[in-house]
């Protein structure tokens, strides 16, 4: 998918969000009464348009000769990733619904005919919508309802779900938001170990974020989910399972999730009836963290603690249940099998019989990649975390090994209060594991992708500046224009006089910035077209030879810092445009309102009419739009540059090596000598302190802008729960 498809995914997304939420707060429900019906009606456009795309391919098959007309089946519809949806259960038959009739109703009855229709959505879908008012229904459909929507494809469904499960996660909704793992940590497990076939497994599943996340790791290379792994989950609370269910219903996924406590059952059973214990190819979880009420009698025996209970308190509980989920997710592992969850940042150097268990699991050699995850990344809790990774199949000369990273200084700014990881960032910290088993190769494709973006940024960017230069040169004539038509007016009033010197000396010197730029930017352009020439020159050696990457990136350096330069000069030139039109339309305001009845005054107040200031204003606005795609044109490849420098920097030879503050591995003798912790941040150091010569000041203002809208918000509605308490009492 294409960045500019991103951005507008993301834009409908905020869009509907921002509808949705507005007719939730008119209703006065809370997010907890909201999220599942509003789930419910985005799976039901869902399945609309993958009916309506379904019925379009069979009728061409039909009108083809390659399919019999026949009655249709359910089967039909099955193998082409659809359903056969019954009438009452299409999105456009409850919008079309005679006036008066109930909304609610309706989408009950359509919920029912698809769970009568699907086995694997019985008792999932959302049933209480005849509680709602009939016009916030009809609101709710409208809002789903844009052409957009009625034509897209899954994937903007999928990504338009799991947006909605974020943003409920967020307000806290469903058992305080913790049925939703962060995207970036759950891309994170995934890019660690790939789950790419078998048996993949999440035993306290949430909304099935794990394996929507593992679908897209395999079909990104080409592959179908459903024909490569088989998905199980186990959750013990049911509302949660549903939101599973019709998360990968929306993806076009299925898995078994059964509702389980799963610290006493392990339900499920392999097709061949089988224990999954022992078989899963790849587990992944994001557990509660610090249970302390597990009953210890009843799972003494249990087989999946071959390390042991580790540590029972004089109630008969175990003291912290974090260690009988890392025991669990071993435990299941097929002699091949890999494992990624999160757990709490203390169960890393946790001391007692939680280190007697993690000496044993050391001792496995099975222990892969330990991630420190500095605080705020999840959504209704602050605590950090880290990431845990097992592979039973390393090599022999990684068996004895770990690779610790530490990547609490890796994050993006999201909210004030929530951070993440951007796409780069994200790919960083894959790499690494990449060079730490020594798939160099992956490494120097990842930086020949930067190479290749970069070039098309670089070569893009004076398409970007010729329509700012035009915006910018049609309004400086018009002003000029109408500078020199009153320079000609004899005894103009005094004030006039002043605001046109002022006029031309701020014309004057938007003239000389304008043509410092224009020197500046024809070298630019310039150095960028060598910079392309030089990147087909160097053809397959650019993909596959870290020096003619390191040459590719050091080439480019200089381009980096005028990009940045000219931004600046940009900037200046829209400020210095600005001042022009404002000072030309203070002249024109005086030159109007000059009072006499000679011709002279009658001329004077005619020349302001010179001046079109809305046209004026028009074209300044013109210009700021410009300006904008000019500036993040080069801003893009200042950045894509900025990430070639972070990985080639860290790792000159594109060779595993250890990095202060970030990454280290590590040996089991290591690892006994720090009184067996996993911790990342005891192994690695720390940074040294960095000069930060690319400060966006402009960023940095945008994050203050954010932080002040959540301070905003945050006060409206906490003014709007003040009021709603004094009315309830009354005052």
């Amino acid at each position: 998918m294409t960045a500019n498809a991103f951005r507008n995914i993301a834009q409908i997304e905020t869009s509907l969000w921002d509808s949705a939420d507005q007719l939730r707060a008119n209703s006065n429900l809370t997010a907890t009464e909201y999220s599942m019906p509003v789930l419910g009606v985005i799976f039901l456009r869902h399945a609309t348009n993958r009916y309506q795309t379904a019925l379009q391919a069979i009728e061409a098959d039909q009108a083809a000769g390659t399919m019999p007309k026949r009655p249709l089946s359910k089967a039909d519809f099955i193998k082409r990733r659809a359903l056969l949806l019954p009438e009452v259960a299409r999105y456009d038959s409850l919008l079309n619904l005679p006036s008066g009739a109930s909304l609610g109703g309706a989408l009950v009855a359509a919920m029912n005919a698809i769970e009568a229709d699907f086995a694997p959505l019985q008792g999932s879908l959302p049933k209480d919508y005849d509680r709602f008012d009939n016009k916030l229904l009809e609101n709710l459909l409208r809002c789903f309802d844009s052409e957009a929507l009625r034509n897209a494809t899954g994937d903007v469904f999928g990504r338009i779900y799991e947006y909605f499960l974020m943003k409920f996660a967020m307000q806290g909704a469903q058992d305080n938001g913790e049925f939703f793992t962060p995207p970036s940590l759950v891309q994170t497990l995934v890019n660690v170990i790939e789950p790419s076939h078998g048996v993949v497994a999440d035993l306290a599943c949430g909304s099935g974020g794990m394996f929507v996340q593992s679908s897209h790791f395999i079909e990104q290379s080409g592959q179908e989910t459903m024909k490569k792994v088989t998905f199980y989950g186990q959750e013990k609370t049911p509302t949660t399972i549903r939101l599973a269910k019709m998360n990968l219903a929306v993806h076009g996924l299925e898995g078994d999730i059964q509702e389980a406590n799963t610290f006493y059952e392990d339900k499920h059973r392999l097709k061949g009836g089988e224990h999954l214990w022992g078989h899963v190819d790849f587990m992944m979880a994001n557990p509660p963290f610090n249970v302390d009420k597990v009953d210890a009698e009843a799972i003494k025996t249990d087989r999946r603690l071959p390390f042991g209970l580790p540590g029972v308190n004089k109630d008969k509980h175990v003291s912290n249940g974090n260690y009988l989920w890392i025991s669990y997710f071993h435990s299941y592992l097929s002699p091949t099998g890999r494992a990624g969850f999160v757990m709490s940042s203390q169960a890393s150097s946790a001391g007692h019989g939680e280190k007697e268990v993690r000496r044993k699991l050391v001792e496995t050699g099975d222990v892969d990649v330990m991630v420190a995850i500095r605080s705020n990344f999840f959504y209704t809790r602050t605590v950090p975390c880290e990431l845990w990774h097992f592979d039973r199949s390393k090599p022999a000369a990684l068996k004895n090994k770990v690779l610790m990273l530490d990547a609490r200084n890796v994050y993006r700014k999201v909210t004030r209060k929530i951070y993440d990881f951007s796409p780069e960032q994200q790919a960083h910290l894959a790499a690494i594991v990449w060079l730490y088993r020594g798939q160099q190769s992956r490494y120097l494709g990842l930086v020949h992708s930067y190479i290749t973006r970069l070039n098309a940024e670089a070569q893009g960017v004076d398409t970007t500046l010729a329509p700012m230069l035009d915006q910018l040169t049609q309004s400086q004539v018009a002003l000029e224009t109408f500078s020199k038509a009153i320079s000609t007016l004899k005894d103009a009033p005094q004030p006039a006089q002043e605001s046109w010197t002022a006029l031309q000396a701020a014309l004057n010197e938007q003239s000389q910035a304008t043509q410092a730029f224009m020197a500046d930017r024809a070298s630019l352009i310039t150095g960028l077209q060598a910079f392309g020439t030089t990147v087909a020159a160097s053809g397959t050696q650019a993909s596959t030879d870290n020096a003619t990457q390191i040459q590719l990136r050091q080439s480019f350096d200089q381009h980096a810092e005028a990009a940045k330069g000219l931004v600046k000069q940009i900037d200046l030139l829209y400020k210095l445009a600005a001042r022009s039109a404002q000072q030309a339309q203070a002249l024109a305001a005086q030159l109007s309102q000059h009072e006499g009845k000679s011709d002279k005054d009658a001329a004077t107040r005619a020349a302001a009419d010179l001046l079109d200031r809305r046209a004026v204003n028009k074209s300044l606005k013109q210009l700021d739009e410009a300006r904008h795609t000019a500036v993040e044109q080069l801003k893009a490849c200042a950045y894509t540059h900025r990430q070639m420098v972070w990985l080639q920097e860290r790792f000159p030879k594109a060779e595993m090596q250890d990095v202060p503050g970030l990454c280290k591995v590590v040996s089991r003798a290591d690892i006994e000598a720090a009184d067996w912790s996993l911790t990342p941040g005891r192994y690695v150091g720390v940074a040294p302190a960095e000069v930060d010569d690319d400060f966006d000041f402009e960023q940095t203002l945008r994050d203050i802008h954010v932080e002040l809208a959540d301070l905003n918000r945050e006060a409206v509605e906490l003014a709007a729960k003040i009021a709603a308490h004094f009315e309830g009492l009354g005052v």
